[in-house]
């Protein structure tokens, strides 16, 4: 391999192949691969001085799931009657009315995959949200989600997808990619759907114009090279978004915490490493050539590693997330407020700009 041929093609935001990818990760000097990233960043995004932010509230729609994920604690089983909840539209008034005052402009809801919850009840439910709080942008589901619902209500997932947002879905996570790789799947979260699932969901998404985001959680049973052809799979996909479409708009890496859950009982670990999370935040950027925007995931690495990021290519802070239950509850508890996470993107020696999910610039009124 020749480094500067590789280098010379990043910086060209040209498509890498999977060897000149995996040549990134395993040779690459971190010192260069994050220079380089963060000159393909100051390129890729329009304003090269600016690291935008964004108000949301992340609401857990029920903790009732079927995937049997081995890195949740959030979770309960069916017929854990004494833990189960669905939270109530009161409960989904007060939490909203709390966001919007201190700003927020969008829900972030994620249910699991309840046995009993099929394609009616999310219809009425964000059909009543967006009656009661038509200004809320809902970002919900994923697409393991949305698969799990079409197959319990015995329509396709593209029928699933038209009918949420005809009842006012707005945008789709990319929750619960974990690593796409099947080996992984089967490993950490047995009862998930499937890759091909996610990424047929996803496709489809994208086929709507439905805007969507890409995740990775990494740090737990997965090779290097399974967190790179996991990039390259979203890379992939991405490219065959129909052109003018939204497609992903966003992809956010964040590392596997294990206090409590069943795979630390199975003697997997997380073991964070900065200097590997720069890394995979610069690796991302020079393999994902068709996403704009980068995520520091400031929640489950730290203001000091995330303000890092922020040279190494990326170019977004993510949210405040004035709540989150399910990496909070495997021992992520890094907290910012919005003068936080402003002043944390100041000291990194950018200027913050408050966003929405289309990473459009809202106007900070704090």
């Amino acid at each position: 391999m020749n480094a500067d041929n590789i280098f010379a093609k990043a910086l060209d935001r040209q498509t890498l192949t999977s060897d000149e990818a995996y040549w990134l990760w395993e040779e690459a000097s971190l010192e260069r691969l994050a220079a380089v990233a963060d000159k393909v960043r100051r390129d890729a995004v329009p304003d090269k001085d600016v690291v935008t932010w964004q108000i949301d509230r992340n609401v857990n729609i029920t903790n009732v799931c079927i995937s049997g994920c081995k890195f949740c604690n959030f979770h309960c089983k069916p017929h854990q009657a004494e833990r189960a909840f669905i939270t109530t539209i009161d409960e989904y008034c007060e939490k909203i009315d709390q966001m919007l005052a201190l700003g927020g402009d969008q829900l972030l809801l994620q249910g699991g995959l309840h046995p009993k919850l099929g394609i009616e009840f999310y219809e009425e439910l964000f059909s009543e949200l967006k009656r009661l709080y038509p200004q809320v942008r809902l970002h919900a589901l994923g697409a393991p989600e949305v698969a799990h619902i079409a197959r319990i209500s015995n329509i396709t997932s593209r029928e699933a997808l038209q009918r949420l947002v005809a009842a006012g879905l707005d945008s789709l996570p990319g929750a619960g990619a974990e690593i796409l790789c099947d080996d992984v799947r089967r490993a950490i979260s047995p009862a998930k759907p499937s890759v091909k699932d996610w990424i047929d969901v996803m496709h489809e998404a994208h086929e709507m114009n439905l805007p969507t985001s890409a995740t990775m959680m990494y740090g737990h049973v997965e090779t290097s090279r399974q967190r790179i052809d996991h990039l390259l799979t979203i890379r992939d996909l991405q490219a065959r978004c129909p052109d003018g479409n939204w497609g992903f708009i966003a992809f956010i890496p964040w590392i596997f915490r294990s206090t409590g859950t069943h795979l630390e009982q199975e003697g997997v670990q997380s073991h964070f490493s900065p200097l590997e999370y720069i890394r995979i935040i610069a690796v991302s950027r020079l393999i994902l050539n068709n996403i704009r925007n980068i995520q520091a995931s400031w929640l489950t690495v730290g203001k000091a590693t995330a303000q890092l990021a922020l040279h190494s290519g990326a170019n977004d802070m993510g949210s405040i997330m004035i709540e989150e239950n399910v990496v909070s509850s495997a021992g992520a508890h890094n907290q910012f407020d919005a003068e936080g996470i402003q002043r944390a993107i100041r000291e990194a020696g950018f200027r913050p700009q408050l966003r929405d999910q289309l990473y459009q610039p809202r106007e900070w009124k704090g």
